[in-house]
């Protein structure tokens, strides 16, 4: 395995030796030679995986194959195995039973949303580093062009020159030499990095520029096989974009976890879902995946409405607790107590509407009269003015480094304005998710941190209600106990948001909310702000989320508006 300074670049391995992994030379069913990438061979295959660590299953006959142009969705709660896959196919982990083969020769690009790009090289170095074939090249056709010009060069001598000059524009040709500025380039200007960042030394960046600096390299490198772990993260919508119109061009097959469902919508052909330790495919990109999902939910329910009334019907053959007690099946009847007893989940909106059912707002919360902000001679926003209504949900998008971020500072206190005034209505509160993240006591239970907030809607509410509310944000009783330091970072997103959505407040103040949330937690939070009472202010750059909650929007840099131009839309 190859690690180079960002991602990983992993050929295929031979080995001869016994092993639950298998990447041999020669295929271990029929002793053939293995065929090469861009054949009808699986570039890489799960078969019959099981996972576990300590006694816990976190995979179970798992099967799963590649192929040459598959785009893989790959989705799940936090938690669920999907990191586990990853790790697998890179050869970081071994199954605890089964098999993983990569194909042999195949090259596997890893991008993880935690960088590892470091160093005292400028970003341009690291991408120009990607090419350095193409650099050796250009280096001696530089050297050429000058003994050419030399004019104590010889004839004979000039005809070597010129017959190593054709060689190496056919070389050129071959590794598509001629367009590589062009590509470094472009992936730079899509990704947002000015003049600055470009000759910046990695070690002066900031986390989210090593992470875009990081994706621009793995996409250059443009492997056989890519493993992509939230690339989306701390890219805007034209970064987004680009990255998708990117995958057009690319000859090889991916596995993308994401949580950013427009993105997954325009790239993948299947969705592989990890849920209760096994792998579910489904046909199509995360639309079709939807109607796929809904469709085998319905028969699943009605499998369990038919083998219930099998249940209740066998009961009735039991004509006494004596002779129940008799019975082999000894949990048949605390399995029968159970049905009789349950009753089917409210949906979804009921239970958040009986949360919500005492929060009571003023119809107008905020007031932004003229409001205006410069650093410099860059003009961020100027003369904005609106009013925040309760049930507005107000959207602001725009390019990164726009000035959204700074606008909600300037909103809720934390950055003074150039000009303008921000009023608060009277006895309106806000909450901030970003602050309620970076302020979790790692000390603290996740009962507690959800519960003790001064005006928390869980101190009026009934603690049934209460506890429905968590359990649709996948926080089981063991859960409810643990301390808040054990958590992944995803979990603690999930605390922070609970925390802001119980808080009583009457606006809620939002960046980049879905960044660290899985797909459920994401679509319970979109429909608790749906029904939210107060409002919502939220900077994202998740196309899905924002089409799905946004009541309103402010639009930082339209095309064809300059520095400082906002554009509002909406009610």
């Amino acid at each position: 395995m190859l690690r180079q300074q960002e991602g990983l670049s992993v050929p295929g391995r031979n080995s001869s030796q016994a092993s639950p992994r298998v990447a041999t030379c020669l295929d271990p069913a029929t002793g053939c030679p293995r065929l090469p990438p861009g054949s009808s061979m699986s570039l890489v295959r799960l078969n019959d995986v099981s996972v576990t660590f300590d006694t816990t299953p976190v995979l179970r006959e798992a099967f799963f194959r590649l192929e040459s142009g598959d785009r893989v969705g790959l989705i799940g709660k936090n938690g669920s195995g999907k990191s586990t896959l990853l790790k697998l196919v890179l050869d970081q982990l071994e199954p605890t039973h089964g098999t993983v083969t990569v194909q042999d020769g195949v090259k596997i690009g890893y991008f993880s949303q935690f960088s590892e790009l470091d160093g005292s090289v400028s970003v341009m170095e690291v991408l120009s580093e990607v090419f350095a074939e193409v650099r050796e090249v250009e280096a001696e056709l530089a050297k050429i062009d000058t003994a050419m010009a030399d004019e104590g060069t010889s004839a004979d001598e000039l005809d070597r020159l010129v017959e190593r000059q054709a060689e190496l524009f056919e070389d050129m040709a071959r590794l598509d030499g001629w367009d590589v500025d062009r590509e470094i380039d472009t992936a730079l200007t899509k990704l947002g990095f000015n003049e600055a960042h470009r000759i910046c030394p990695i070690d002066a960046l900031s986390g989210g520029w090593r992470n875009r600096a990081s994706l621009a390299k793995i996409l250059l490198e443009k492997p056989d096989v890519l493993l992509f772990d939230e690339p989306t993260n701390y890219l805007d919508v034209v970064g987004v974009e680009w990255v998708e119109s990117w995958f057009k061009s690319f000859h090889g097959a991916a596995i993308v976890v994401s949580h950013d469902r427009a993105f997954l919508d325009d790239i993948v052909n299947r969705i592989v879902e990890v849920e209760n330790h096994h792998l579910h495919e489904y046909s199509g990109n995360f639309g079709s995946y939807v109607v796929e999902k809904q469709l085998r939910f319905k028969t699943l329910q009605k499998q369990f409405v038919f083998e219930s009334e099998l249940l209740a019907y066998e009961a009735e053959g039991i004509a006494s607790r004596r002779e129940a007690a008799r019975n082999k099946s000894k949990g048949l009847g605390k399995r029968l107590s159970r049905i009789r007893k349950s009753k089917g989940p409210k949906p979804v909106d009921q239970i958040i509407t009986e949360i919500y059912k005492g929060l009571h707002t003023k119809e107008v919360l905020c007031e932004v009269r003229d409001l205006s902000k410069s650093y410099g001679d860059h003009d961020l926003f100027s003369a904005l003015s609106f009013d925040l209504r309760r049930q507005q949900r107000l959207a602001i998008i725009g390019p990164n480094g726009s000035g959204k971020s700074t606008l909600l500072r300037v909103l809720t206190g934390l950055t003074d304005a150039d000009t303008g005034t921000v009023e608060w209505t009277r006895g309106q509160t806000f909450v901030s998710f970003n602050q309620m993240l970076d302020d979790l006591d790692p000390t603290d239970t996740v009962t507690h941190a959800v519960n003790a907030l001064p005006d928390s809607l869980a101190l009026t509410a009934t603690r049934k209600a209460v506890k429905r509310f968590l359990t649709m944000f996948q926080f089981s009783e063991a859960d409810m106990k643990a301390k808040i330091g054990t958590l992944s970072g995803g979990q603690r997103a999930r605390v922070a948001m609970a925390q802001c959505l119980l808080s009583g407040a009457s606006v809620l103040v939002l960046d980049e909310p879905t960044n660290h949330l899985d797909m459920t937690s994401a679509q319970v939070m979109e429909r608790a702000l749906v029904k939210f009472p107060g409002a919502v202010l939220v900077v994202s750059h998740d196309r899905f989320f924002i089409d799905k909650v946004a009541t309103r929007r402010i639009v930082f840099g339209e095309a064809g508006k300059g520095s400082g131009a906002l554009s509002a839309h909406g009610a």
